[in-house]
């Protein structure tokens, strides 16, 4: 089983990008280990193409990725400040997003610890209730601007809830009240666009674009042709085939019984490789550019997949099968399992071999396996 990386792709998709919203600048969403591909492949990739602003969730994903990120860079942890972390944040050269008063007391107090103006990124929430200080905290700081006067204040963001639904009435209401907001804080670039949002209008990519999952291929906006390149392939080793008479079942439960005959074939991965077993019995794989449906339940190390109408002469020659391809993107795959290309992108485990293709750039290595 192979999981396939393209990174001519990746970069290609920050550069799409890039036209999209310019003048604005584009970071890259880095979080959950580069979306389950390798947090440094991929920010060394997006660096080759023009990156320098990353972004990760949690300050241990800094401190790994900061020494393989060239000191030209920024780097900004979304989920703020746990008690004892800052030391490791100024390690880091890592700039926290201050989402809550005590995130800012925090950072506030280790600023004043080093006897230095500490970077910080401010976070509002415009409406998604999630992240961020509410109205409320925002003019209070407006009204009192201690809290900030030892922090150096280099972004003031906030998240779309609905931006890959672009016809959606709460993402101008988000942009209206974002604007309001961040108009109370200190003059700083704002940033309130993610994968979705890039897609919106010029009024919403302000100063720096955030996107995560458009970079790694899946489509940005629901309802809307894909502009973005597929980066990820995955195929499975055929283990074996078996004919299988009318009336047999297949696989635990014994949940798919057929009424002819018809032949199974069972693949190396389950959902110990992170394939959903929401998609017993939904979905399918490819052989020889045939649809071959999942076949009963999917089992810790192994699908079971009907290739009845696949050639035989095909089904010899294979040796896998595609589940990520030219066959069925990530999001169709998505789809059939009823979740989304986050999940199954991020859920993919190291089981399984990688393989790394892409032209030589600076910072990308040109081919691995």
């Amino acid at each position: 089983m192979t999981l396939t990386i393209d990174l001519n792709a990746l970069a290609t998709n920050y550069r799409i990008v890039a036209r999209t919203v310019a003048p604005a600048r584009v970071a890259g969403v880095v979080k959950a280990d580069g979306y389950g591909l390798g947090a440094a492949l991929v920010a060394g990739t997006l660096y080759g193409a023009g990156c320098r602003d990353f972004f990760v969730a949690l300050t241990g994903e800094a401190s790994a990725l900061r020494p393989s990120l060239p000191v030209d860079t920024r780097l900004f942890v979304l989920n703020g400040i746990a008690p004892g972390e800052e030391a490791a944040l100024i390690a880091a050269d890592a700039v926290p997003v201050l989402n809550c008063p005590a995130d800012i007391a925090r950072w506030a107090a280790a600023a004043r610890i080093v006897g230095q103006r500490l970077p910080a990124a401010v976070q509002v929430d415009s409406g998604m209730s999630r992240l961020g200080l509410s109205p409320g905290e925002v003019a209070a700081l407006a009204a009192d601007g201690a809290p900030l006067a030892d922090l150096d204040i280099v972004l003031v963001m906030s998240h779309l809830a609905c931006g890959d639904e672009p016809d959606a009435a709460a993402n101008a209401a988000q942009r209206a009240r974002f604007e309001q907001l961040a108009a109370m804080l200190p003059p700083a670039p704002r940033s309130l666009a993610n994968s979705g949002g890039a897609f919106l209008s010029g009024a919403f990519h302000g100063d720096l674009v955030r996107p995560g999952i458009a970079l790694y291929g899946a489509a940005p906006q629901m309802g809307r042709d894909n502009p973005m390149r597929p980066v990820v392939s995955l195929d499975a080793r055929i283990v074996q085939w078996r004919d299988v008479p009318a009336g047999t079942g297949v696989g635990y439960g014994l949940t798919s019984v057929a009424a002819q005959d018809r032949r199974i074939a069972t693949l190396s991965y389950g959902y110990a490789d992170g394939w959903p077993r929401s998609l017993s019995n939904r979905g399918a794989a490819y052989v020889g550019g045939h649809r071959a449906p999942i076949a009963g339940r999917v089992s810790m190390d192994s699908i079971c997949i009907d290739v009845t109408d696949v050639p035989g002469d095909v089904l010899a020659a294979a040796g896998h099968a595609e589940l990520i391809g030219p066959h069925q993107t990530i999001d169709q795959v998505a789809e059939d399992a009823g979740t989304i290309a986050y999940e199954l992108l991020t859920g993919l485990r190291h089981r399984h071999a990688r393989r790394i293709i892409g032209v030589g750039q600076e910072g990308v290595p040109s081919c691995g396996s």
